[in-house]
C-alpha cells in the first residue's frame, strides 16, 4: 500500500498559461507565467520556495533550471519527474512529500510540455513488442469503447454526451485549448476515426503549463498568507498496474484500488465526492472510470450522464474544467491543472463554471506503464 494522509499540507497558490495548440514560444515562457501567477495567487516571493518539482513528459532532460534560473538563483533543489500523462500529477505528490515530511516548508509543482515525439521505456526496454506498435491508442479505445456499448446496451449517443458535456464545459474555461461549441448530435455525424470514436471525443495534445504551490501550517502561519484559501490535501496515493483477471480493463481496475485506497485516506465516500477530475483522454475512458472511482454502479455511467448527473449543477461535477477533451492534454501539465482547477472549485473561484456547494474534490491521474495517481482536496473551512 502506497498511501499518505497529508492533512498538515495545504495549496496556496495556483497557476496556469492557457493550453494551446503547438507555438514557437518558449517552454520557459510558458512555465514562468504559471509559476508568477501561483505566486502572486499565493501571495508570496520565489525567495519563500524551498523546493521545486518539474513534471514534463515531452520536452527533454533537465528543464527546470533554465526555467527557473529567471526567477533567481535562490539555490534550491529542483528536481525534474516523468511519469507519463501523471507526470504533472507526480510532481505535485513530490511536491507535498517534501513539505509532510519537513524538508520543506513551501514546495512547488510544475508541469509544463511543448509536442514532440520521443521514445519510450516499452521502446528502449529490450524487449520485442508482440503488437509491434500495431494498435494505436485510438485503436485501443475504440474497442474499448464497442465492447462497453455492446456489454451495456447502449449506443453511441452516451459517448458522445460525455464528450458535449465537457466541450460546454470548455467553453466556460479561458484556460482550454478547445473552445468548440458543438451538441451530441454533431459529435456523432463526424465521420469516425477509430470504431465509434469520432474528433471531437479524443483529446488535442499542444503546450501549456501549470503551477501549484503547497505550504505546511507553520509556513502559512508564519507569512501570514489567506487561510480561507488554503485547501487541504486530505490523500495522496500512487499504485501501478498488477495482474488483473482475464477480461478486464487494467486501467479500470488500477482506478478501482488507487480509489478505494485515496478516499479511506481521507476518511470520506464516495458520495462526499462534489467535483472530480478524470483522464478522460477519450469519450469512453469518463464512462469507464466513473464506474470505476464508484460514482455510477457497473453499467450505469452512460444513463448517468445522459440523465445530466455529472453536468455543472448535477450530483457531481465531472471534468468540469473541460476534461482532457477539451482542456486539451499537454502531458507535463495536465495533472498539475487537475488541481489547479479543483482549488479553484472549493474557494468558490470557478467562475463561469462553477459548481455550488463544492467542498471535496479529486483529481484522477493515469500514466501509461500504467501507473494511476490521485488527489483528494478539501476545503475544511467552516
Amino acid at each position: 500500500m502506497n498511501t499518505m494522509n497529508v492533512s498538515g499540507v495545504r495549496v496556496v497558490g495556483v497557476g496556469i498559461h492557457p493550453y494551446q495548440s503547438p507555438t514557437s514560444t518558449p517552454y520557459t515562457s510558458l512555465g514562468l507565467a504559471a509559476v508568477r501567477q501561483a505566486l502572486g495567487d499565493a501571495g508570496i516571493t520565489w525567495a519563500d520556495v524551498d523546493s521545486a518539482y518539474v513534471g514534463t513528459a515531452l520536452i527533454g532532460a533537465a528543464v527546470g533550471r533554465p526555467m527557473l534560473r529567471h526567477l533567481g538563483a535562490t539555490g534550491i533543489p529542483i528536481a525534474q519527474v516523468e511519469n507519463a500523462s501523471a507526470s504533472g500529477s507526480q510532481a505535485v505528490r513530490q511536491a507535498y512529500l517534501d513539505v509532510l515530511s519537513g524538508n520543506a516548508e513551501i514546495s512547488i509543482a510544475i508541469g509544463v510540455d511543448k509536442p514532440a515525439m520521443r521514445s519510450d521505456g516499452f521502446r528502449e526496454s529490450g524487449h520485442v513488442d508482440l503488437v509491434d506498435g500495431l494498435v494505436a491508442p485510438i485503436s485501443h479505445f475504440a474497442l474499448l469503447a464497442a465492447r462497453y456499448l455492446r456489454e451495456n446496451g447502449v449506443g453511441s449517443e452516451a459517448l458522445a454526451r460525455v464528450s458535449a458535456k465537457n466541450h460546454a464545459n470548455g467553453l466556460r474555461n479561458a484556460a482550454a485549448q478547445r473552445h468548440d461549441s458543438i451538441t451530441a448530435e454533431e459529435i456523432l455525424a463526424e465521420a469516425p476515426i477509430s470504431g465509434p470514436l469520432t474528433k471531437h471525443q479524443c483529446c488535442p495534445v499542444g503546450e501549456g503549463a501549470a503551477a501549484v504551490i503547497v505550504a505546511s501550517e507553520a509556513a502559512i502561519e508564519r507569512l501570514n498568507l489567506d487561510r480561507s484559501r488554503a485547501i487541504r490535501i486530505a490523500a495522496s496515493v500512487s499504485r501501478s498496474e498488477r495482474v488483473y483477471p482475464d477480461g478486464s480493463f487494467p486501467d479500470a481496475e488500477l482506478t478501482r484500488e488507487t480509489t478505494e485506497l485515496a478516499l479511506d485516506a481521507a476518511g470520506i465516500s464516495v458520495a462526499d465526492l462534489d467535483v472530480v477530475e478524470v483522464h478522460d483522454a477519450f469519450s469512453i475512458e469518463e464512462l469507464v472510470y466513473i464506474e470505476a472511482i464508484g460514482l455510477s454502479a457497473p453499467g450505469r455511467a452512460a444513463a448517468d450522464v445522459i440523465d445530466g448527473q455529472y453536468d455543472i449543477g448535477g450530483r457531481c461535477a465531472v471534468s468540469a474544467s473541460g476534461g482532457l477533451q477539451s482542456m486539451g492534454h499537454p502531458v507535463g501539465p495536465t495533472g498539475v491543472g487537475q488541481i489547479v482547477e479543483i482549488t479553484r472549485q472549493l474557494r468558490g473561484e470557478a467562475d463561469g463554471r462553477q459548481q455550488p456547494g463544492a467542498r471535496v474534490g479529486l483529481a484522477h491521474m493515469l500514466g501509461v506503464g500504467s501507473v494511476c495517481i490521485e488527489h483528494v482536496l478539501v476545503d475544511d473551512h467552516a
